[in-house]
């Protein structure tokens, strides 16, 4: 008999939902407490704004780098095991990186603690694909995407305000308490996986056959270039905007002007309707409508009014996570052989940008101040959007139809 996957009203889905939102707090408030207290921590050890947003690109580049290794783990153990290994290690890292004893062992711990991290995010949506009902798997992953924005907003808003108390060890210290927590509510609730067995006779050449299949595939091609694109404008934000609202523009207090990442909450929101939202408009439009989103919201930060400012932010990040919850869920569903290696590229390409464009656009920040970062985001947005268009074009006879599953 074939097994089709876990239907919505199943308690093995719900175990799943809240077992990987929780494996989403782990991952991304590790993965992104730094960015919360970067004015802390670069007046700490005397380094300027790109130097100290190291120390959030290295983790990216970690994931990066890791992600294309975790498919090949999984494809050996299953998708759920090296999952397990992945959120255990990272939290024992958490805690080595609050240790640190001075910035370049930081940036060292922190490449590796990325490294494990990569686990996460290379593994989640390919499972989903596995384990739950084609049907049902865009709104599966608009969940998990939900999952990873609380996160993110957590780490942040817990390490940012501590760190102006307890200094930013005590502040990455607790965050590391609190993935603990989660990954061992991940741990707990996961259950059996039944979609796919590992076959533990996966080599290098299987890997590579699938990497080769994926960057063959004009659609993939255009998927990844939207996660790179919009990810590094996003994190670029984040990454600077602390520090126009500590300067002498706003001269807001590091407590006050780390409480920026509440504007999270905005993502977890537009992430969970893109479940709804694909199904009844198409994935190409929702994800052309979260990226002019994303334009307009960066536009708007430019105002001199702090409420116009926070305003744009919440716009900006809701577009962005309406964006790229579908673009990785259309990398699932659309890879037809090779699975584990598409979705894993997409991290690859998302992760790339993170790292590479959040620190660059530090010199944008240096060079041409705040608004030098918002026309290096458009810009970013724009040709995202440009490629969206032009290379994800479905046929006007073609309705949108749920995901097809796939051995």
């Amino acid at each position: 008999m074939t097994w089709d996957g876990h239907l919505p009203d199943s308690r093995e889905y719900r175990r799943i939902l809240v077992g990987l939102g929780a494996a989403g707090i782990a991952t991304f408030a590790q993965l992104y407490s730094p960015q919360g207290l970067l004015p802390t921590l670069a007046r700490g050890l005397g380094v300027d704004a790109a130097e100290a947003a190291l120390s959030v690109s290295v983790a990216t580049l970690g994931v990066a780098l890791a992600v294309l290794p975790w498919s090949w783990v999984a494809d050996r153990v299953g998708r759920l095991r090296a999952m397990q290994v992945a959120i255990i290690a990272s939290t024992l890292l958490g805690v080595a990186v609050a240790l640190a004893p001075n910035l370049p062992a930081l940036l060292g711990l922190r490449l590796v603690e990325g490294m494990a991290l990569g686990g996460l995010p290379a593994l989640a949506v390919t499972y989903l694909h596995d384990e739950v009902h084609a049907s049902h798997t865009a709104a599966a992953a608009a969940a998990y995407i939900s999952g990873t924005t609380v996160g993110g907003m957590t780490g942040r808003l817990v390490a940012g305000p501590l760190a102006g108390v307890i200094g930013w060890r005590g502040a990455l210290l607790a965050v590391a308490a609190l993935c603990a927590v989660a990954s061992a509510v991940f741990l707990r609730l996961m259950p059996r996986a039944r979609g796919w067995a590992p076959t533990g006779r996966a080599t290098l050449a299987v890997v590579l056959a699938g990497v080769r299949t994926s960057v063959r595939d004009p659609w993939l091609l255009a998927l990844y270039a939207q996660g790179a694109l919009l990810m590094g404008g996003f994190v670029a934000v984040y990454n600077y905007l602390a520090f126009r609202l500590e300067g002498p523009e706003f001269a807001l207090p590091a407590t006050i002007g780390s409480l920026i990442f509440a504007a999270y909450a905005a993502g977890t929101v537009s992430s969970r309707l893109t479940g709804r939202l694909v199904p009844r408009f198409g994935r190409r439009a929702v994800l052309v409508g979260g990226t002019a989103t994303m334009v307009a919201g960066a536009v708007a930060t430019l105002s001199g009014a702090l409420v116009i400012v926070v305003a744009g932010l919440l716009v900006f990040t809701a577009g962005f996570f309406a964006a790229h919850a579908t673009a990785s869920a259309w990398v699932g569903a659309r890879a037809t052989t090779g699975r584990a290696q598409a979705t894993a590229l997409y991290n690859v390409a998302y992760y790339s940008g993170s790292a590479v464009v959040g620190w660059l656009l530090g010199y944008a920040w240096s060079g041409r101040g705040w608004a030098g970062v918002v026309a290096s985001v458009v810009t970013l947005a724009v040709v995202a959007l440009g490629v969206a268009l032009s290379a994800l074009r479905v046929p006007r006879a073609v309705r949108p139809t749920p995901e097809r599953r796939c051995g």
